[in-house]
């Protein structure tokens, strides 16, 4: 078993869709995850997404967009 480390700092389009989809054990496109990501002005060079940001985003939209 000799799987690669994950950054949850710097995870691809790719990386991240599959992450959510193994967490939450319903598939989710990597579509979805470069929408809500580029909705919050979360993507960065060579296309990384922070998971931190990610979620921090998701949740304040689940709050109703409250800081």
């Amino acid at each position: 078993m000799n799987q690669k480390p994950v950054k949850i700092t710097a995870l691809s389009v790719e990386e991240l869709a599959q992450l959510l989809s193994q967490a939450g054990r319903k598939a989710i496109s990597e579509q979805d995850v470069l929408a809500i990501a580029e909705a919050a002005g979360i993507v960065r060079q060579g296309s990384m997404i922070n998971l931190i940001e990610y979620t921090a985003f998701l949740a304040r939209e689940v709050a109703g967009g409250a800081d």
